[in-house]
């Protein structure tokens, strides 16, 4: 009795009786029957322990001390004395026209839950690829309801015919809301105006990068909502229109003097205060050369000085003076920059007073390029849809623990 607890507790299949074990290199094959007691008629619901016949079916378990196993269950078929009925021995592990434990499937949707392909799940699990994905396929993820702040981006997605899809989500409490297979205005129209009013003026933040669509979105359905511009989309602006700068300045220069200046950009876009001494001294050496890129860094530092500020609304009048002052600058890249901003200066200065980015939006989207990278693609736009969302569930779930 104690070696056969300790069996049943090893292998984790109660009334499950080994016979005989088989065991090579790489697999792990279990002969194995059903303890033998008195099972109930489905028919006429008479008790019987008539044994008619037995019946031999291979079984797929999970892996185990890593080796592939199988179970070669000896199932029993029990007859009816009242009715006459047939029928087979009950068990709690293997469902009605299985070739797979319980266990075995649990286990499938458990490796989907990170980045990997469905073709490596079947080799670790040893099935074929078409029954992993039919396991998967049975998950199905509903849209969730709509928090405090919500968050919009798009990713390459490459399915369904589309190029980008977008991704929904609650950058305060990270979960992933849904996926949705298009960007564009007339489909966002569409699945929030199917979302109830009273759902969508619980929102209290809009935080999106600098795309018109969004903003439309935002103005029609999102009233109540504070559109937020993600800090990172436009601080960029203007490194990007000092690197313009750089990058044209330094096709002026020696061969030599051009590759210096381009494996040092990185100390030219850091932050003056963030520098060592000889780093600014390095620095000063090639502003030396330019008087455009000199002038261009001066603009770029009092820019980046406006992060420093931690009252929103000091940041917002330096940033209204940087505009200002940047618009007629006479370098064409930051005049450009400073347009931007001003069109979207609304969103740019909300950003103040509130901590909320993309920041967890985007960390989504590098797990989702990944993933579909390992996949090679998706044709599928529904599973694909699930797939995200599967990966991201676990979250939501701790996030609900945490909350109880």
């Amino acid at each position: 009795m104690l070696y056969k607890h300790f069996t049943e507790k090893l292998l984790g299949l109660q009334g499950l009786n080994i016979t005989n074990i088989e065991a090579d290199e790489k697999t792990i094959v279990m002969h194995a029957e059903m303890e033998h007691k008195e099972h109930i008629c489905k028919k006429c619901k008479t008790a019987t322990n008539k044994i008619h016949d037995y019946r031999t079916q291979v079984i797929k378990d999970i892996p185990a001390f890593g080796k592939l196993v199988s179970i070669v269950l000896r199932k029993r078929r029990y007859r009816c004395p009242c009715c006459g009925k047939r029928f087979f021995e009950e068990n709690v592990f293997l469902p009605k026209y299985h070739r797979m434990t319980n266990r075995l499937a649990a286990f499938v949707i458990d490796k989907l839950r990170d980045e990997r392909s469905f073709t490596s799940v079947a080799k670790e699990a040893n099935l074929s690829v078409s029954t992993v994905i039919r396991i998967f396929d049975v998950i199905s993820y509903p849209k969730a309801k709509l928090q405090e702040a919500l968050s919009i981006d798009e990713f390459k997605g490459n399915t369904n015919g589309e190029k980008y899809q977008c991704i929904l989500t609650d950058p305060v409490n990270k979960v992933v809301l849904d996926i949705l297979p298009e960007r564009y205005g007339h489909y966002l129209t569409k699945y929030f105006k199917n979302i109830p009013q009273k759902e969508r003026q619980q929102v209290k933040y809009f935080v999106s990068d600098m795309w018109r669509t969004y903003a439309d979105t935002a103005d029609v359905w999102f009233k109540n909502a504070t559109q937020v511009i993600d800090k990172y989309h436009w601080i960029k602006q203007a490194v990007w229109a000092f690197e313009n700068i750089r990058k044209a300045e330094q096709k002026k220069l020696s061969p030599q003097l051009r590759k210096y200046f381009k494996r040092s950009k990185s100390l030219l876009i850091k932050r003056s205060d963030k520098l060592k001494e000889e780093q600014r001294q390095q620095v000063d050496v090639m502003l030396y050369y330019s008087a455009n890129i000199s002038r261009a860094y001066w603009y770029k530092e009092e820019f980046l000085k406006i992060l420093t500020h931690k009252e929103p609304e000091v940041a917002q009048n330096a940033l209204a003076e940087w505009v200002k002052n940047a618009e007629h600058c006479g370098i064409l890249p930051f005049e450009k920059c400073a347009d931007t901003i001003r069109n979207w200066y609304t969103g740019i200065s909300n950003s103040f007073s509130t901590s909320i980015t993309n920041g967890f939006t985007e960390g989504c989207n590098n797990k989702i390029k990944v993933l579909k990278r390992n996949a090679y693609g998706y044709k599928n736009f529904n599973r694909f849809r699930n797939r995200i969302l599967h990966i991201f569930s676990h979250q939501q779930v701790n996030n609900e623990q945490a909350a109880a």
